[in-house]
């Protein structure tokens, strides 16, 4: 659909029925307009000579009816008539002429209601836009959904309840027909606005062919069941029922330029736009996607099933403790609504459950354990979960992150910059850190936040979706996600929580204070205050134990980089203490990809095994440290 101005069709195909209200109206009332003139002081006679349009104000009414102020101004030649002499002079006085129309009749029934100066704009109950769209601010949207259920659906506000898709389009009047609309499967809803020919792809003889549907057709490409699921068929067809109700109207205008045109088809993959470049399909779209899941899970009734599971789950788990049964109860609010685990998701935080952003994400191919959080802690675009990717590249780059994390209190643990304590950083059974159980609960205490935007490469639409809707990722979104850090209030908590911690690591400073000028001599002293054999940290550093016994007895030897990377991994030592031994050895980090990969791995991963860190430098395609397998 092209965007079309009503305004532009009221000023080209209304100008006569507007310019002859407008005349009659002068001719019965020019004696009490509230005109200035220094020439003329009553008005005798106004004669109108033209119009021009520059306003149209809409307000939506019941079917396809609208009402509308159009705002002129009026080229007035206005007159006084006494014995002695005329006096003439021009005016341009505004109106406001209010008007209605069918476009179910394509406004032939259009017809002037009441004129009267222009003072001001009036409020209009059920505003729309120039392109006809029902303009709904996000605060409305329950409202909106609210009233669209009440309407064709009711019962699903009385209790909760799994809509039937298929019966909601039946009470509208609507048909649903399962198509494969395109070959590539990148259009799984089609709705049609009237009667007409459309095209559908024939898997049995890969070719284009044309069906003839009626109006009111809903198609559905029947492969979304096997690429998606069932519940994001479900949300297909009520998001086309949404259309269906709401903007029927801007399709109406789009028809009053162009009659071929008889369908919109809603697109699941495409190029992104610009956010200060919205036009009315974009805000169609984003109605529908935002209403669709509303729609089929109603606050009230949704809250009443989630809070009844919350008790049974934790009755069953024998836990006080939301994280702990947040998972379970998404997955059963999903079933019995028959939406997808991201929509289930959503609305448990819509509805007041904040836990729920904590739970049900992948990042880097790896399930991030659930966590909870203090309410308020995170806006809807904000997350303590990011990616090594992310991780590395805000480390590097942002001085002010950078300058929080080179003193060594955060780790990078599962995920998350976490403060490095006991309290919130333990090892697994394989000897890795990972966060405690009172770290994975208050995750607010311990872990640095990060804004969340949308890669520039996600569709459009979608973008609007998931950042409007706590930026769900889930291990089959194709959503990509950046995270930047931001110094706010939380973080700022955090940070001098961290401090506090700090004044555990007094031991690392008076090591480091007492280090011998010689790499050699440093270096036996920290193995010797590692209390680690030559062995075992061979082992540890994939080297051979005769090259750990140069680097302690031969002052003159040469070690490259990446061995004293290495060797600094198999000791675990605190980052102030690697870099010192990295300078006592004569290098330093520079800019370059590796070395930031060597910084990050020194900074927020010492505590990890070599191996582990291989995996990160494997990821990113770097050679491996160590010489052994």
């Amino acid at each position: 659909m092209q965007d079309h101005s009503f305004k532009d069709y009221v000023a080209n195909h209304l100008y006569n029925e507007l310019f002859t209200a407008l005349s009659n109206f002068l001719e019965e009332n020019h004696g009490n307009l509230h005109v200035v003139s220094q020439h003329v002081t009553a008005i005798d006679e106004a004669k109108l000579s033209d119009i021009e349009i520059k306003g149209v104000y809409i307000d939506n009414q019941p079917g396809m009816k609208i009402a509308f102020d159009v705002l002129v101004e009026a080229q007035l030649e206005i007159s006084e008539y006494d014995r002695h002499t005329d006096r003439n002079d021009d005016a341009y006085p505004w109106f406001k002429i209010s008007c209605t129309g069918d476009l179910s009749h394509n406004l032939d029934d259009f017809s002037t209601n009441a004129i009267e100066e222009y003072n001001c704009k009036d409020k209009q109950q059920h505003p729309m836009s120039d392109s006809l769209v029902l303009i709904i601010r996000k605060d409305q949207l329950e409202k909106v959904a609210t009233d669209f259920l009440q309407r064709h659906y009711p019962e699903a506000l009385a209790t909760p309840m799994s809509l039937s898709p298929v019966d909601l389009a039946d009470r509208m009047g609507l048909s649903v027909d399962l198509k494969t609309i395109t070959s590539d499967f990148s259009v799984f809803g089609q709705i049609c606005f009237a009667d007409c020919d459309t095209e559908y792809y024939d898997e049995d003889t890969d070719s284009i062919k044309t069906i003839h549907v009626n109006k009111g057709t809903i198609l559905v490409n029947p492969n979304a069941f096997f690429l998606r699921s069932l519940g994001a068929v479900n949300n297909t067809v009520i998001h086309e029922c949404v259309h269906w109700d709401l903007h029927r109207k801007a399709f109406e205008l789009e028809r009053l330029y162009n009659k071929e045109l008889t369908h919109i088809r809603c697109q699941v993959v495409g190029g992104i736009k610009k956010d200060n470049i919205r036009t009315a399909t974009d805000w169609m779209e984003w109605q529908a996607n935002s209403l669709a899941p509303r729609i089929q899970m109603p606050f009230t009734p949704f809250k009443q099933k989630a809070d009844a599971l919350i008790k049974e789950y934790q009755k069953e788990l024998h836990t006080k403790e939301l994280i702990d049964v947040m998972e379970p109860v998404i997955d059963a609010l999903a079933t019995f609504f028959c939406v997808s685990r991201c929509a289930a998701k959503i609305r448990m935080v819509d509805v007041g459950y904040e836990e729920a952003m904590g739970v049900f994400i992948y990042i880097d191919d790896q399930y991030v354990k659930p966590h909870a959080f203090k309410k308020g802690s995170l806006t809807k675009n904000q997350t303590f979960s990011i990616s090594m990717r992310d991780a590395l590249f805000e480390s590097s780059v942002n001085p002010t992150l950078r300058a929080t994390l080179e003193q060594g209190t955060y780790l990078f643990v599962d995920s998350h910059f976490c403060i490095n304590s006991p309290q919130y950083i333990e090892n697994d059974e394989n000897g890795q850190p990972t966060l405690t159980k009172y770290a994975q609960h208050h995750i607010d205490e311990c872990c640095l936040i990060f804004d969340l935007s949308v890669h520039p490469s996600t569709n459009a639409y979608g973008k609007q979706f998931y950042t409007e809707c706590v930026l769900f990722r889930d291990a089959s979104s194709d959503i990509i996600f950046e995270a930047a850090y931001v110094l706010s209030k939380n973080n700022l908590t955090i940070e001098e929580h961290a401090k506090l911690v700090q004044a555990c690591n007094d031991e690392i400073h008076r090591v480091l204070s007492s280090l011998p000028h010689d790499f050699s001599d440093a270096f036996v002293a920290l193995t010797n205050w590692r209390d680690i054999s030559v062995e075992k940290l061979a082992e540890e550093s994939r080297l051979d134990a005769r090259t750990i016994r140069r680097l302690r007895n031969e002052p003159d030897y040469t070690a490259t980089k990446e061995t004293i990377v290495a060797v600094c991994i198999g000791l675990h030592l605190p980052p102030p203490l690697n870099f010192k031994l990295l300078a006592k050895a004569g290098y330093c980090l520079s800019n370059t990809p590796l070395d930031l990969m060597y910084h990050f791995l020194l900074t927020y991963k010492w505590p990890y095994s070599l191996d582990i860190c291989n995996k990160y430098l494997t990821s990113q395609k770097m050679k491996l440290l160590g010489k052994k397998k």
